[in-house]
């Protein structure tokens, strides 16, 4: 379902991308920003913040081939259909993992309404916002569903990866109960049946948009799960096993083969994002720690490694590399 906002924002250009750039690119351009502004790479600033989410969001859309063409619908009518039901949406609260969520009061304002302006969907915009369209007999207006209304919500990194439910409760008390399957993305919006404004053809539905907390280790990148993993010299060097953290909260042991650069990345097949129709994989990238305090014993042998290996100049053809 389309957000009353996408008018708005330029996601093309958020990504960096032309219109007409395919899945491919998007998906690049997407992993390529969010390393560059994931929170944790930038001492979390509110700026990188922002930036991120909005990059998370202009992804959400564009990786979607039926989100992707309702917001190009939209963009392309000039932002006229930017109208929603019912009073200013609020905010849910961030839950646990799993389980029932705290309930926030007012979130719909004065609940129900009608949409801006104070009549039907237009007849142009029927198809894409789902309102019905036609005319019935004598010149009247058949029937149409009732308004959607939209609102929102933050949830925990876990609760995104396990599933689980929020309640949001209405001006008039009644607690609407959603159901955040597993596997949600940040940015991508959960629909409910029936709850949206009365109409002649029946209530509209109620889409809730879902944000979802960035996580101090883990980094989501499609399906995959990305971690970042510190090791020592001497384990880069020689190899070894090291124990890597994962989504379900065990930690699995890894080889790590020797002669491992800095950033190196390995794969751990099925550790990823599951959802109902894929499961992506973890993706440990190595970041190999360099001693700040050395013994006079460890520094000796760095030393004495150092002597070994003076012939060797890892810097040899950069010069030649170098030239324009």
């Amino acid at each position: 379902m389309a957000s009353q906002d996408w008018a708005e924002k330029d996601f093309y250009a958020i990504l960096g991308v032309s219109k007409d750039a395919s899945d491919a690119d998007i998906k690049k351009a997407y992993r390529k920003m969010a390393r560059k502004y994931h929170p944790d790479t930038n001492s979390g600033t509110a700026e990188s913040e922002r930036k991120f989410k909005d990059i998370t969001e202009a992804n959400s859309v564009l990786s979607d081939p039926e989100d992707r063409q309702q917001y190009d619908a939209i963009r392309a009518m000039g932002g006229g259909a930017r109208f929603s039901a019912g009073g200013t949406g609020g905010h849910g609260g961030a839950g646990g993992n799993d389980g029932f969520e705290d309930v926030f009061s007012n979130l719909f304002g004065g609940g129900g309404g009608s949409r801006r302006g104070g009549g039907q969907v237009p007849p142009e915009f029927a198809d894409l916002f789902g309102g019905g369209g036609g005319f019935g007999g004598f010149g009247q207006q058949a029937p149409r569903k009732g308004a959607d209304r939209t609102a929102s919500t933050t949830i925990s990194f876990g609760g995104s990866m396990k599933g689980t439910t929020i309640g949001l409760r209405e001006a008039n008390g009644e607690v609407i109960d959603v159901r955040i399957p597993a596997g949600i993305k940040d940015g991508q919006s959960v629909r409910v049946r029936g709850k949206g404004a009365p109409g002649g053809a029946g209530a509209g539905d109620l889409i809730v948009k879902v944000s979802v907390k960035p996580h101090a280790v883990f980094i989501r990148e499609d399906n995959n799960i990305r971690i970042h993993v510190p090791v020592t010299f001497a384990e880069a060097v020689l190899g070894g096993q090291i124990e890597v953290p994962t989504l379900t909260g065990e930690s699995v042991k890894m080889k790590v083969p020797a002669g491992s650069a800095n950033g190196r990345t390995l794969r751990l097949k099925g550790r990823g994002v599951k959802t109902s129709k894929a499961t992506g994989d973890l993706l440990v990238t190595l970041d190999v720690v360099v001693p700040q305090n050395l013994s006079k014993e460890a520094k000796a042998a760095v030393q004495a490694f150092a002597e070994a290996t003076k012939d060797e100049n890892p810097r040899e053809a950069l010069a030649s590399r170098a030239t324009l």
